[in-house]
């Protein structure tokens, strides 16, 4: 058959786009999350991210594909039939996606693959060991990413309840942010906990995340309908529409807290607002996306009091509210508002005379939430036991630019070797630091 018959030229060149920009966010992630962090720590973010994009690609084309996406197993995973792409055509169309060449979709789902526990940099941020977050995300990946993408998008068991993500609410979103949760509580809380040290050593490089996050996820929420054309554009405006309330809600909520409006609420409420709305951007009209971006604004702000201020989980950058609760909301809120005047392919909400859809999100969203947790809980406890997960004190104090990669992010030459010095001086075995040597 020839080639033109099964591929659209259009939608390729479309999916070629809107991988390009989900690549682009992870990043934009690292300015973003490195920029509301401390000074000493900003080279180790961009350490964990560009190395995990990097060890996160190779899992995804040797077997992480195959897990998710591969032929079924009982409903449960995929089997290894396309380990390294054996078999994944590159000039006809998956049934996913049935009009870009096969290896486009690979392509664009690894970039999800990719991001998705590198979202959990932001929980773990200025106390966790390089090594021990390598094998962390690895694992994360294997245990809990693959199997959630296959029972969801892969054809497993959650996906033939009824259960639907558009975007990775459920599979991304609710996973990641009760796994923050998690980690956060076998991590422990940073020295010093609390307001002092919680200032952003560079706002404006944090804001500069922030647009570019917000640009790319146009891609990461259109580029799901794996086609140009009417879905792509009204998932887009509904996808800008909920970050924009979500922001707003956000700098209104400091403003009344503190009596000042904060930009760095603002960035946050802008990516709650993205991450919320991505399950139920390709199945709402644009008017819904304004009340849920309300309910993500006051729910995922709200959190942030819950987990840090209440509770004390030293989540850093609070990945748990800004994803987690901002997720959970998105996804229910498909059991409400969802519409086939929207799209055919998808679903209806109570609203549209389906009231049993929101059970079936509920139940998709418990998984997923039940998965994110216990899984990471139980690969922190398990590497906290055999290799250990955080830095020593002398490590977290001096901070992991100098300790764990001897690398600044701003060029201060006497100021790097009077922080080194002060690393050395602490260690109790100072022959084994090659700084000593010289």
């Amino acid at each position: 058959m020839p080639i033109d018959k099964i591929i659209d030229t259009g939608d390729t060149a479309w999916m070629l786009v809107a991988g390009s920009l989900v690549l682009l966010m992870i990043p934009a992630l690292g300015l973003f999350e490195s920029g509301l962090l401390r000074k000493k720590n900003a080279v180790s973010v961009f350490m964990q991210i560009f190395t995990g994009l990097a060890l996160l690609s190779v899992m995804w084309f040797i077997f992480g594909f195959s897990l998710a996406f591969g032929p079924d197993i009982s409903g449960f995973i995929g089997n290894l039939d396309w380990v390294f792409l054996r078999g994944v055509p590159w000039h006809e169309a998956l049934p996913y996606a049935p009009t870009i060449p096969g290896v486009l979709f690979v392509k664009f789902q690894l970039m999800f693959a990719a991001i998705t526990p590198l979202l959990l940099s932001g929980t773990i941020a200025e106390r966790m060991k390089f090594n021990a977050f390598l094998l962390f995300i690895a694992a994360w990946s294997l245990f809990i990413y693959y199997p959630l993408v296959h029972w969801i998008w892969g054809g497993g068991w959650l996906g033939r309840l009824g259960a639907v993500d558009f975007a990775g609410g459920i599979v991304i979103h609710t996973s990641v942010g009760m796994g923050a949760l998690a980690a956060a509580m076998v991590l422990g809380r940073r020295r010093f906990f609390g307001p002092a040290i919680e200032v952003p050593h560079s706002i404006p490089l944090a804001v500069t995340g922030s647009a570019l996050l917000w640009l790319g996820w146009f891609g990461f929420n259109a580029g799901s309908a794996l086609a140009s054309g009417s879905l792509a554009g009204n998932t887009v405006i509904v996808t800008h529409m909920a970050s924009s309330v979500s922001a707003l809600i956000w700098v209104g909520m400091s403003w009344l807290r503190t009596g000042k409006p904060s930009v760095v609420a603002a960035v946050n409420g802008a990516i709650a607002g993205l991450a919320g709305i991505t399950p139920a951007s390709g199945y709402v009209s644009v008017e819904h996306s304004f009340v849920i971006g309300i309910a993500i604004g006051f729910a995922s702000y709200s959190g942030v009091i819950l987990f840090k201020e209440k509770l004390k989980i030293d989540d850093a950058l609070d990945v748990s509210s800004v994803h987690g609760v901002a997720g959970i909301i998105g996804s229910l809120s498909i059991g409400l508002f969802a519409s086939k005047l929207v799209n055919p392919n998808g679903v209806d909400g109570l609203f549209y005379g389906n009231p049993a859809q929101l059970g079936i999100q509920a139940i998709a969203v418990g998984v997923a939430a039940g998965l994110g947790f216990c899984g990471t809980w139980v690969i922190m406890k398990f590497l906290d036991l055999t290799i250990g997960v955080r830095v020593s004190p002398e490590v977290e104090d001096a901070g992991l630019d100098i300790s764990e990669h001897a690398e600044r992010a701003y060029a201060d030459e006497e100021e790097f070797k009077l922080d080194m010095q002060t690393y050395v001086e602490n260690l109790e075995d100072k022959d084994k630091f090659f700084f000593n040597k010289k």
